[in-house]
């Protein structure tokens, strides 16, 4: 088993939310533990990389040359396995330790410190008015949050130079998620890390083997 790691500072406020709401609180909730440490899933994060992948292939010209990594990493539904297996993107690991020693900490209060709450409604085209039943509130994770996510790989490279340049293109390309990430939330960016990282926004591997990446792919491939 080898590990890599995910790490997502997070550019704008977002919400990855948990498909229910709190009563008489918010209409969309994130999610979180039992702490109160906000999280996100291994699934979404997938999701994110794949939805890139996709993006990146109609960009090379929709050629299979990077399918074989593609599906070595992602799999496809239910006749490849994937390789790659995507964890919880959580607090720094030293921030999660601490809020769980102080046991004088309430869950509720630990999420309002690393949240906030963000109203909006629908106007009506032709008055400008709010529309009646329209209002709705919802979590949000503040800016400049750090989150990070182990990548377990269960099989050795095939080739390695392609398949880590290709998921950090992929890791790259991710630059918005969650709800909203089309009306101005959700701004993300990600890095890959060769071991647990102390410094959240160390970017020399990414680029080293984006570099490698670029090398591989020619000039003509990527479409205007």
């Amino acid at each position: 088993m080898t590990r890599y790691y995910l790490t997502m500072q997070l550019r704008s406020d977002t919400t990855f939310g948990r498909g229910a709401g709190v009563a008489g609180l918010v209409d969309l909730e994130i999610e979180h533990d039992q702490h109160g440490c906000p999280f996100i899933g291994g699934r979404a994060l997938k999701g994110l990389l794949v939805e890139e992948w996709a993006n990146l292939r109609f960009a090379l010209g929709n050629t299979s040359d990077w399918d074989a990594e593609a599906e070595w990493l992602f799999g496809t539904s239910g006749d490849i396995h994937a390789h790659m297996h995507v964890g919880t993107a959580t607090l720094p690991p030293d921030l999660v330790a601490a809020i769980q020693a102080e046991k004088t900490l309430q869950p509720q209060d630990v999420l309002a410190s690393l949240t906030a709450i963000r109203r909006q409604t629908s106007i009506d085209a032709e008055d400008g008015a709010p529309q009646d039943s329209s209002l709705r509130a919802i979590r949000v994770l503040l800016r400049d949050t750090f989150l990070v996510a182990p990548l377990d790989f269960d099989a050795d490279f095939s080739n390695k130079d392609r398949t880590l340049g290709l998921l950090t293109a992929c890791t790259l390309a991710v630059r918005r998620g969650g709800t909203a990430r089309n009306r101005g939330r959700g701004r993300l960016q990600l890095l890959l890390h060769e071991a647990e990282p102390s410094a959240y926004t160390d970017a020399t591997f990414t680029e080293a083997c984006f570099a490698t990446f670029a090398r591989l792919i020619s000039p003509n491939e990527v479409q205007s």
